[in-house]
């Protein structure tokens, strides 16, 4: 948190209207959804599945390097386009409304180890509700990162730097971890929790089945070019792992992001949630191909304050919530994709550090409300 509350200049009258504000723009696009919006989704999905088929057989060649650098290519585009347009906001139930079963949050699975079931807790029900929140949502640092001056240092946090990069590698691994919530389940009472055990056997049957496809059944339908194919698998996951991480970094953890601690939630009423998104959030500027590319995460306020809106009227949607920020004289972070994973990581590197000064601390906001 800064010093200086960003907020301190509304009211809560203010903070109110705000918050209807922000129900009609959500309103209006519930009413508008319609054939146009399950088309695309319906062909985003059709093109996906293409795009991986087309690339996997032509890893069936990849001892050719010219078939390796397509296929490689392809296949990573391919699993972003899976975990990121598709997986990540059918999860979210953003088109659930087309009553589809196909293409719906109860049934939909992902290519990634994580179990969609506990995604969806984890991620719908408590990063979603505690948005930067410090020790409600697990998203905040995945549980291995200071994410706030204010926060307590450890010798600990000097690795930070490696340990954010380790996981933007094997980054499906680390949301899986923290689903599971394993650093709070370490403990020997908590490992023969019946609860714990059966979600632990969940995400290993969920690993084993990926492994298995990326790395036994596919590279051995190539043949000579098993151990060619086998690396290209490994590349293309470890390229989607990266890029996720990134968007996601870029989203929620550039300076001028704020956090939150617990106490400053109670109570908390719809115009205040509303206004935490708006804060807690981060956008990535670009193009239309940019913005596909991360499941239109690029588009992190929106999605923040509208997490169940179909991802392809996140644009229109931008605009109308842009122009909130500027009405009620709020800052809306947003930047190029380079400017923003620069800000990210000069924010990991430097709370990876002790503080040099003492931090002043926000005035409390529900004093200011009285006082006003």
């Amino acid at each position: 948190m800064t010093a200086i509350d960003p907020t301190a200049h509304l009211t809560a009258e203010q903070i109110e209207e705000l918050g209807r504000e922000l129900d009609a723009i959500r309103d209006e696009v519930i009413a508008g959804r319609g054939e146009k919006d399950a088309a695309y989704i319906r062909k985003v999905i059709s093109a996906q599945r293409k795009l991986e088929l087309v690339s996997r057989g032509i890893l069936l060649f990849s001892i050719f390097p010219p078939a390796w650098l397509l296929g490689t290519a392809g296949l990573s585009v391919a699993k972003i386009m899976d975990n990121m347009e598709i997986g990540h906001n059918i999860l979210h139930g953003q088109w659930d409304w087309m009553r589809d079963p196909k293409i719906h949050s109860t049934t939909w699975e992902w290519d990634h180890v994580s179990p969609s079931e506990q995604w969806k807790h984890s991620h719908n029900e408590l990063h979603h509700t505690y948005t930067n929140v410090i020790g409600k949502d697990n998203d905040l640092g995945y549980g291995i990162m200071r994410v706030d001056e204010d926060q307590k240092w450890h010798p600990f946090h000097l690795g930070q730097p490696l340990w954010n990069f380790l996981n933007a590698c094997f980054f499906e691994y680390g949301i899986a971890a923290y689903d599971l919530e394993l650093g709070n389940n370490l403990g020997k009472h908590s490992r023969k929790s019946p609860e714990f055990r059966a979600r632990a056997k969940a995400v290993g049957r969920k690993i084993r089945k990926q492994v298995l496809k990326d790395y036994v059944i596919h590279p051995l339908l190539s043949g000579p070019s098993f151990l060619t194919t086998l690396g290209a698998t490994f590349t293309a996951n470890l390229v989607r792992n990266i890029w996720s991480h990134s968007v996601i970094m870029c989203g929620h953890f550039p300076e001028g992001v704020q956090v939150f601690e617990r106490q400053s939630i109670e109570g908390e009423t719809r115009g205040q949630w509303y206004l935490r998104q708006m804060m807690g959030s981060a956008n990535i500027s670009g193009s239309k191909a940019m913005h596909f590319m991360t499941g239109n995460l690029s588009h992190q306020i929106e999605h923040h304050l509208f997490p169940d809106l179909p991802s392809n009227r996140y644009a229109e949607v931008a605009v109308k919530v842009r122009a909130l920020f500027d009405k009620y004289e709020l800052e809306y972070v947003t930047g190029p994709l380079p400017k923003q994973v620069v800000s990210a990581w000069h924010k990991v590197f430097r709370l990876s550090l002790p503080n040099k000064k003492p931090k002043v601390k926000a005035p409390d906001r529900d004093q200011e409300l009285v006082a006003t």
